[in-house]
């Protein structure tokens, strides 16, 4: 299918679809082609705006792109230098320091939009950190 910018001698433009190239020749020879505001089947194609895809070459990285890569890989590192990993328990371990049964400190780990919500309606403040995978860890 191919869609060409279309004008018929009254000024009027719109747009036709078309098999092909040829199939919009063959259409307009035969005058079968018609302005929809107008019906004049004087019609010619106009220049259109196209693209052409690139290949699948990979893009070198923008600044901003490489800027926020290393963001990412500094904090992902400072949190886990100075964070506890509690893992699924971070919902309780953080009731724990909240309500003081556990000594306070940094913890990470992962919890379930319920516990999330637990947490909240207990005054408890966390905030989620999409942290990139390690690379040394299986796919």
């Amino acid at each position: 299918m191919i869609v060409f910018d279309l004008q018929c001698s009254n000024g009027h433009t719109f747009e036709g679809w078309f098999e092909d190239g040829e199939a919009y020749e063959e259409q307009k020879e035969k005058s079968l082609i018609a302005c929809p505001a107008c019906n004049d089947t004087s019609v010619f194609k106009l220049p259109s705006a196209f693209a052409i895809k690139s290949s699948p070459v990979k893009e070198e990285t923008s600044g901003h792109e490489k800027n926020m890569a290393e963001i990412s890989k500094k904090l992902s590192e400072f949190v886990d230098k100075n964070f506890d990993d509690v893992g699924c328990d971070f919902a309780k371990e953080a009731l724990k320091i909240h309500y003081g049964a556990s000594e306070p400190r940094n913890i990470k780990g992962t919890s379930t939009k319920e516990e999330e919500k637990t947490l909240k309606e207990e005054g408890i403040e966390f905030f989620k950190i999409p942290l990139p995978q390690s690379s040394d860890t299986d796919a």
